[in-house]
């Protein structure tokens, strides 16, 4: 049996999707990648650089696309963060979360964690580490009980395990949300096409058919700066109490 302490997450490459266009937060995101929208008096992904620092990783891959060689520029080697951070381009097309992923592989090594270049997480990663390592699948979701509050629930969650994970077609027994973590071996994205752009919701959905896919249930909440509403709610939970706006 794998004990907690075995889990050295110092080792654990993760992998941050941010590539996307985020279009939702036009005009901000006009002349700046998502990553680098300010929070709280720093560019997000500094934010979010620390967060995965304090939890005990070590190593970041960077997949980005969309205006990436800002986010070169800003946060560089990670040596500022001490952390060894990497980067995967897109190239001349944007490859989606998947495809990005695809193409990082020979960065990420045999197995990974990834998260979303817009979630933040405060949660305890080295559990999910654990769990994954301990499951032997070849990919793991984290899962929260969302009830619809902070976004859709897309996830069907029974008995510590996901029986039902659909994005566009929701049905009223889906009462968790795909968190934001994710745990894969690269066997996970072996056979899928290089170069080519497919989205990270189409793996999860293929290895949950393949009964492939581990889930592991978090209890807090999850922090988003996809919509203008998120960067408000992050933005005041990251804020020292003292220069935070009266209610």
């Amino acid at each position: 049996m794998v004990e907690a302490k075995e889990i050295e997450l110092a080792t654990w490459p993760v992998a941050i999707l941010a590539g996307g266009l985020a279009k939702r937060l036009r005009p901000i995101t006009e002349t700046i990648p998502k990553a680098l929208v300010t929070i709280a008096g720093a560019p997000f992904l500094a934010h979010q650089l620390r967060l995965l620092h304090s939890a005990g990783l070590r190593r970041i891959v960077i997949c980005a696309g969309y205006l990436g060689e800002m986010i070169e520029a800003e946060i560089g080697d990670g040596t500022a963060f001490d952390l060894r951070v990497d980067y995967s381009f897109d190239g001349p097309r944007l490859l989606g979360t998947g495809g990005a992923l695809r193409k990082a592989l020979p960065l990420l090594g045999h197995r990974f964690l990834v998260l979303y270049g817009d979630s933040y997480l405060p949660i305890d990663y080295r559990s999910a580490a654990l769990a994954f390592a301990k499951d032997g699948k070849a990919g793991l979701m984290t899962v929260y009980k969302n009830e619809g509050q902070w976004d859709a629930s897309n996830v069907q969650f029974e008995g510590g395990r996901i029986v039902r994970y659909d994005k566009e077609h929701r049905i009223p027994e889906m009462h968790h949300i795909d968190y934001g973590l994710g745990i894969l071996r690269a066997e996970a994205l072996a056979s899928w096409p290089d170069d080519q752009s497919f989205d990270l919701a189409e793996v999860y959905r293929r290895l949950l058919s393949e009964n492939q896919l581990s889930g592991y249930e978090v209890t807090e909440r999850f922090y988003e700066i996809g919509s203008v509403e998120g960067l408000a709610e992050l933005d005041a939970f990251l804020r020292p109490e003292s220069l935070r706006s009266p209610s």
